[in-house]
Order: C-alpha cells, then sequence, then structure tokens
C-alpha cells in the first residue's frame, strides 16, 4: 500500500469515526444501525477507492454510479435504500460540519423498497395446523401433554387476535379471565389495545390455565406471572422457540415448513377477517397497526387472489 493510499484509508476512517460517534452520543441511534452504517460508508469507501479518492471527494455521480452498480448486482431495494440513507446522513453531517463545501448526496433519491405481499395460509391449513397439534407426537408425559396443550393454546389466540409474536409470547396471566371475552395487549408504544376472543379461543385459553399452566409454570416466582412460562431467562417462551415449534408442527400437517411462521398467521388472521366482510379499520384495531395504509396491504392480497382465481377457474382465460 502506498502513501497516497493510506493518507486516503486514515482520512476515511477519521470522519466515519466521527459521524458515527456524533449519530451515538446526539441522535442516540442504536448499536446495530450504528453498526450498519459503518458499513455502509465501508463499501463506498472501497468502491470510490477504485478511483483512487476519498470520501471528501465524492460527487453526486460517483454516489448515483454506485447505486446503478448495486441494481446491476441485484442488490434489493430495501437495501439499496438503507445505503442512500446512510450516505445522506453521512454527507449531511460533513457539510453541516464545513468539512466539504457542498453535499453530494442532496439529490439522491432512495430506489422505492418493493412491497412483497405477505404469505397467507388457507383456512383449511389453519384447521390442519390445529389438527396436529391436537395429536402430539412422542412419549405422552404428563408435562408432554401440558406442551401440547400450551401450543393448541399458543395457535388459538394468534388465529383469534392477530397478536404480533412478540405481544403473545409475552402475555401475563392476567390477561385472561374467565368473565371477559376479550384480551388486553400492551403494543408498540406502550399503547393498549382491546381484542375480542373467540368462544373456541377463550375455552381453550382457560382450559389451558385451569389444567397444564400448573404443570409447566416452573416454582421459582419470576415465572408464575406469564401465560406461557419457561425456565428460560426471559420467563416466558421466546418468539424464537415459537417459530421452531410452529415449523416443526407444519411438518406433521403436510405443509411446507417455510410457508409457516407466527407472522403467517397474523397474516391469516387479517385476511381472513377481511375475507369475511370485516371492516378494514377494525382489522387496523386490532393488529395495532399505527397507520391504515399498513393494513391496506391485505386488500391488496384479496385483489391478487382473485385475479389468480380468475385466471386458473375462468372458462375465458382457456387459450387452448
Amino acid at each position: 500500500m502506498d502513501k497516497a493510499d493510506t493518507e486516503i484509508r486514515t482520512q476515511n476512517l477519521a470522519d466515519k469515526e466521527s459521524f458515527l460517534e456524533m449519530m451515538a452520543v446526539e441522535r442516540g441511534v442504536s448499536h446495530r444501525t450504528i453498526r450498519n452504517y459503518g458499513r455502509d460508508i465501508d463499501r463506498f469507501a472501497a468502491y470510490l477507492g477504485k478511483q483512487p479518492k476519498n470520501l471528501r471527494q465524492t460527487s453526486h455521480e460517483d454516489i448515483s454510479g454506485y447505486i446503478r452498480l448495486l441494481s446491476d448486482n441485484e442488490c434489493a431495494p430495501a437495501t439499496q435504500a438503507l445505503c442512500v440513507s446512510a450516505l445522506k446522513q453521512f454527507y449531511s453531517y460533513l457539510y453541516g460540519e464545513k468539512i466539504i463545501s457542498h453535499n453530494p448526496a442532496q439529490h439522491i433519491e432512495r430506489p422505492k423498497a418493493r412491497r412483497n405481499l405477505p404469505k397467507v395460509l388457507a383456512v383449511q391449513e389453519v384447521d390442519n395446523l390445529l389438527e396436529a397439534a391436537a395429536s402430539p407426537e412422542g412419549a405422552l408425559t404428563k408435562k408432554n401433554k401440558a406442551k401440547a396443550h400450551r401450543l393448541i393454546c399458543l395457535l388459538e389466540i394468534l388465529y383469534a387476535s392477530g397478536l404480533r409474536v412478540s405481544e403473545l409470547v409475552s402475555l401475563p396471566k392476567t390477561a385472561v379471565h374467565e368473565n371477559r371475552d376479550y384480551l388486553s395487549v400492551i403494543g408498540k408504544g406502550n399503547k393498549e389495545r382491546i381484542i375480542p376472543l373467540s368462544e373456541k379461543a377463550k375455552e381453550v385459553t382457560l382450559a389451558y390455565v385451569q389444567q397444564s399452566w400448573p404443570v409447566l409454570v416452573p416454582e421459582y416466582a419470576r415465572c408464575q406471572k406469564w401465560l406461557f412460562p419457561s425456565a428460560g431467562k426471559a420467563g416466558h417462551l421466546t418468539s424464537a422457540r415459537f417459530a421452531q415449534l410452529l415449523k416443526q408442527l407444519a411438518v406433521r400437517a403436510e405443509i411446507d415448513p417455510d410457508r409457516v411462521s407466527p407472522h403467517v398467521l397474523r397474516h391469516a388472521f387479517a385476511t381472513h377477517l377481511l375475507e369475511g366482510g370485516a371492516d378494514l379499520r377494525m382489522v387496523q384495531q386490532m393488529l395495532g397497526h399505527a397507520s391504515i395504509t399498513t393494513t391496506e396491504i391485505y386488500t391488496h392480497l384479496q385483489q391478487e387472489r382473485l385475479k389468480e382465481l380468475i385466471t386458473t377457474h375462468h372458462p375465458l382465460t382457456d387459450e387452448s
């Protein structure tokens, strides 16, 4: 490495570290975001280094060319957008500190991330999952029966409420009451929302609390507050473990496990409600979406499924 390359690397490193320190200290950005910003700046610096240029010598054309390169290499639009965001923040900082005389990223547009339609299970497939959960494999010890009962309860509540998986596994035992037909959930932003429970979900949950919860709850007190207690650090079943149990259940139900996750069941809840004639605003409230536009993805999904149905079954589409 010659002297010029060393100077470029040293200067780039100093500017990057100064920017990341500001983001961490003054703006309180998360460690993960700091790490991602640093990675994106390093990759762009490596791209510039082939010219060679340092980060302070960047032009609008340099950044545009780099984004085109990412696109040519089939980098996902969402990843490109995150990279552009990092560079815009970085160069805004350098310009604000008068380290550079112009901001080359000012007029760079963020690539629009493609909005993928969510995966959804058919009603029959959800029924198949529940049937598989009701027929556990392995030795039917008292504890294994309780675990199987817990999985059925998790499925029934999730499909009946559309909770986020983090909300589901961390439900307190007090969330369930025999005289109530709803759940009170504290979601994102510490906001409470009320979600009605179906009779089936309520019945299964109360039976689980009375019969299986006492078998599963460890003796130490810190786990006894949770509806789904676990001996792990959190004191309750983790999201990752529940997702793993769902994959195993999907195999037994003869469903591709790649199509099954807690989030997919949340999607199924919303989609099946709308197909049954539910109001979009009502679904928004139950899902805990801050914006109705987030919930509207399910109306797009319905349109896609209708299009597929017509294409597959309408006689006028038969070109033979």
